[in-house]
Order: structure tokens, then sequence, then C-alpha cells
């Protein structure tokens, strides 16, 4: 079982021979929402809001995490992180130690990216400030086992598959369809969870417990059909303004860092988003 749990991590033949696209970085991290998660802890006074230092307590239900420092400082940071460090954070859900992180982090959703994709968010994050903010442990309990147990998890929860398209659909629902699924991670929170809390893909996107341990996540199947939006253009609004033109609950609780997030994004990807979005029925 040991050797099982064992990290799997990617060796360099992984690595693309590629250029990181700052601008894509920047979009991709956007679309992530590296920030909701990474923000600075309320402690740190000295840190940027608008950078992700990490910090700020994350509850699960089994335990508070702090989410890591994402900033390019080269102590407490990611400056020393090699392109493949970050490619096994994001695929594999590994430090470059080789502990495991456990899937709070939505490995298990960025895995399904292109690696341009995600080498283009590791070059975003070099162009920004370094904050020095160091790592605080999780509060969970005996999280060693817990973490090298994860190993045996992604052997169910982790797919080495990647994203590919629906030849049967246009380019814009593939495109949105991309980054629903994979940048996005909105499978994580919208879709239920069996009892190994691997994703229930036989319910995929139809609602679920709020993993911070109180009331629901909304299903994003049906939107049109249930009368929750109009049709696309109504929904590419909604994500573009939020409540500040009326649509009620999408900036509220934690939808409104997405929604802050998705306001950010070029209108043709808010298309392709609704696209994908409404075809759930």
């Amino acid at each position: 079982m040991w050797i099982l749990s064992a990290p799997r991590p990617l060796g360099p033949d992984a690595l693309p021979a590629h250029q990181a696209d700052l601008t894509n970085g920047a979009l991709m991290y956007n679309i992530g929402g590296c920030l909701n998660c990474h923000k600075p802890d309320p402690a740190n006074a000295s840190a940027a809001a608008d950078l992700p230092s990490g910090g700020a307590p994350l509850k699960t239900p089994i335990g508070i995490f702090f989410p890591p420092n994402l900033t390019p400082d080269l102590e407490t940071g990611i400056g020393k992180w090699s392109e493949l460090d970050f490619l096994n954070a994001l695929e594999r859900g590994l430090s470059p130690a080789g502990s495991h992180a456990i899937p709070a982090f939505p490995y298990t959703s960025y895995a399904l990216m292109r690696r341009e994709d995600i080498l283009d968010i590791r070059g975003h994050l070099m162009t920004l400030a370094p904050v020095k903010s160091e790592a605080r442990p999780a509060d969970i309990p005996l999280a060693f086992i817990l973490r090298r147990g994860v190993g045996l998890w992604n052997h169910l929860g982790l797919s080495d598959a990647k994203w590919q398209p629906d030849t049967q659909q246009t380019a814009s629902w593939n495109r949105g369809a991309y980054l629903v699924n994979g940048p996005g991670h909105c499978a994580q929170c919208h879709t239920p969870r069996t009892l190994l809390m691997t994703l229930d893909e036989t319910r995929a996107f139809a609602g679920a417990p709020s993993l911070e341990g109180s009331g629901n996540v909304p299903s994003l199947r049906g939107l049109i059909e249930r009368g929750r939006y109009k049709d696309a253009k109504d929904l590419i609004s909604a994500m573009q303004f939020g409540e500040m033109l009326g649509y009620d609950k999408l900036s509220s609780g934690g939808m409104g860092a997405v929604q802050t997030n998705l306001s950010k994004l070029p209108e043709g990807d808010l298309q392709a988003i609704a696209d994908y979005l409404v075809s759930l029925k």
C-alpha cells in the first residue's frame, strides 16, 4: 500500500518546447481564480490584496488549509520553482519536494489543461511582485498520513487524460467546455461527490453540498429552462456585471470573487462559457 501511494511525478520529457504567452497566462490566472484561494493572510499587513501571497484560511470538511504563496519570492514563494515543478504541482498535485497536495487544491481539474496554458500561468506569476509570506501548516489531523494516502486516492480521482474537443460541437462550445472543466474547475464545487470524495461524473454540474460545510452550491444545468437566465446573452451580462445589474446571487457568497474574475475575460470567452453552460440540460 505504501508503494501504491508513492508520488508519480512527470519527467523532463513532459515539458513542451514553449515560450510563455503572458497575455494568455493572465487570462488563465483569472479564469482559474488563483487569487480567490491564494489571497493574503489578513494578518500580513505588508501584503498587497491583489497579489496571491497566500495564508488566508480555507475551510474544508477535513480541516483548515492555508494556501501557499504564489508570488515569485525566492524564499517563501515559487521563485525557485522550475517549469517542471510547476507542471507537477498543477497536473499531479505534487510539491517540488514530492509531497502530495490535498485535493482541496483542484489539480484534478487543472490536469485536464494544455501544458502550454499551465506554463503560461507560471509565466504570468513570475511577473508579479514578490511577497514574503511564510507557509502555515494545515490544521488537519494526521496531516502526513493523509497526504501520503492521497497517493492512493489519485488512482481513482486523478486522470492522466487531457481534455479533448467534441467534433460534433462548435469551436465556441469547445472553448467554453475547456475553460469550465479545466482552468475554471467549476465541477469542483458544482458537481456532487461519491463516498470516496471523487467527482460523481454521472451528475456533473448538478449542484452539490458546499465544501465549506454549510448550504448548497446550485446546479449549472437547465439555466435557461429553469428560468434562471433568459438566454446565453443574459448569462453573459450576468457574468460581466453580477448584482450591479440586478443578477441576484451571482455576486454573493463564494461566487462574488468568481464573478469578479469572469468580468475580466474577453467577451468571446464569456460567449464560449455561456454556449457551453446553456447546453447543459
